[in-house]
């Protein structure tokens, strides 16, 4: 840590807003003005819209991760959490990932927690669902699929075969539909090596509690998915949710019941439920309670942006619209920590803020390779592609998007190599157990049982 007296920038997550705000406000730093502190329990921050591309091993998952201290150099980078915050004192509690908690004072205050996956008190669902929020669980689900093929290869039981080959995804977002589009795509090309396991032996089901899936590039294009998904021989049940899967066993609030060891969650996201315990004025729904200038209500040294925060969104409230809030996605992130940085060094020399105001640019999904839906907005046009077009903006934006140069270009080195080379379909699920191995080789011995004498018995006179 540093024992500098100059002042102290807090930076509260590491993730997209974090890492953004930092580097802006180091670029308009000068020499010595401040330190800059950014606590995360990660080192690193994950780009989130190319996990499902990661599961499904188009990209390497460690080219779609950013290392913190790399990227930020001049900063002070530490592992672990901020479990609270004193805001009379300016004081942050820091629990470090080993060792005992410490206080860390500061004089500006960036909130930047980013949000969790939101979930409901179903039975079973903490047991077996699968989450998409970290590059962890993308490289996990990746290879659980891959093994239960294997484990359906391998056994000549048809229900086990059957709750191998099932896989259920809830949720018909951004997250749920490129995920499944590109889970389903993996296994049909793993399929090719199989003897016994053939495309037709699976089943993909995508439950969704609204009508509609893909609502962020509208109607039309949601239809288009949902059929496009369909068309490749995927389920899709709207208006509906999960009852229970308690041992794998899905029961669907429509009366479906299904068998399956694959329970992918991709059901919404909700703020951080660490900022309960920061003293922030919150929202409705546990959002940080922002100006338009990123600042939290109330305060004159603390900002937040991103999924954690609610922000205004003027460009729809010119519109009409008095109740529109920025949506939680990577655009609107991207562009809010900016805005932060450059506040966050106004406010410290004492210079007015700057609103955050941007109407919205459209959006991009993938469905698996080739495939893909996008809503390019020019003013008061809007242009809806589909199909392989769509997926080159897909893939265009967000590598143009992701944080530095290093990773750009390994993300475009990947997608090159990918058009001459086969997917690799090998699952290396013995990662998550690694020492399992030399455990079972170097334990003790067991202690041989005790020799026991036979018993002797006295033969009857006769």
């Amino acid at each position: 840590m540093s024992t500098t007296e100059r002042p102290r920038i807090l930076v509260v997550g590491g993730g997209y807003v974090g890492l953004y705000a930092a580097r802006r406000i180091q670029k308009k730093m000068r020499y010595g003005e401040a330190t800059v502190t950014v606590v995360d329990p990660r080192s690193y921050m994950t780009y989130q819209p190319f996990l499902p591309e990661a599961a499904a091993g188009s990209i390497s998952p460690r080219h779609v991760v950013v290392p913190l201290r790399r990227v930020l150099p001049k900063a002070e980078v530490l592992t672990g959490r901020v479990t609270t915050i004193d805001q009379d004192r300016k004081v942050a509690t820091i629990a470090p990932l080993v060792g005992e908690a410490y206080e860390l004072p500061f004089d500006y205050l960036v909130i930047a927690l980013g949000a969790v996956s939101r979930t409901f008190p179903i039975p079973g669902l903490a047991e077996q669902g699968i989450g998409m929020k970290g590059v962890e669980e993308a490289i996990g689900l990746r290879n659980h699929v891959l093994e239960q093929l294997d484990k359906a290869d391998s056994t000549t039981d048809e229900e086990i075969r059957r709750k191998a080959l099932t896989f259920v995804f809830v949720g018909g977002g951004f997250a749920g539909a490129e995920t499944i589009g590109e889970v389903e795509d993996m296994a049909r090309d793993a399929a090719k090596y199989y003897k016994t396991v053939s495309r037709e032996d699976m089943r993909f089901i995508l439950v969704d509690a609204a009508d509609k899936i893909l609502p962020e590039v509208g109607p039309k294009l949601g239809t288009y998915g949902k059929e496009h998904l369909e068309s490749r021989g995927v389920e899709v049940y709207l208006s509906t949710s999960m009852d229970s899967c308690v041992d794998g066993h899905v029961v669907l609030k429509n009366g479906l019941e299904v068998d399956s060891n694959t329970i992918v969650w991709t059901a919404g996201v909700k703020p951080n439920p660490a900022l309960a315990r920061f003293g922030l004025p919150l929202g409705p729904r546990g959002h940080v309670d922002t100006a338009p200038t990123l600042q939290v209500k109330g305060t004159d040294y603390i900002w937040a942006a991103g999924d954690n925060a609610q922000v205004p969104d003027l460009v729809g409230r010119k519109a009409g619209n008095e109740n529109a809030w920025c949506p939680p996605n990577a655009q609107h992130a991207l562009r809010q920590a900016k805005v932060l940085g450059d506040n966050v060094i106004s406010g410290m020399r004492g210079f007015p803020q700057k609103e955050y105001s941007h109407a919205n640019k459209g959006a991009v999904a993938g469905l698996g390779l080739h495939k893909g839906v996008a809503m390019i907005v020019m003013g008061k046009f809007k242009i809806k592609l589909k199909g392989r077009l769509a997926w080159y903006m897909h893939r265009g934006y967000h590598g143009l998007a992701m944080p530095t140069w290093n990773r750009k270009i390994r993300i475009f080195a990947d997608w090159t190599l990918g058009m001459f080379l086969k997917r690799e379909v090998v699952s290396l699920g013995a990662i998550e157990t690694p020492r399992e191995e030399f455990y079972e080789a170097a334990k003790p011995a067991p202690a041989p049982a005790a020799k026991q004498e036979p018993k002797k018995t006295e033969a009857k006179a006769s």
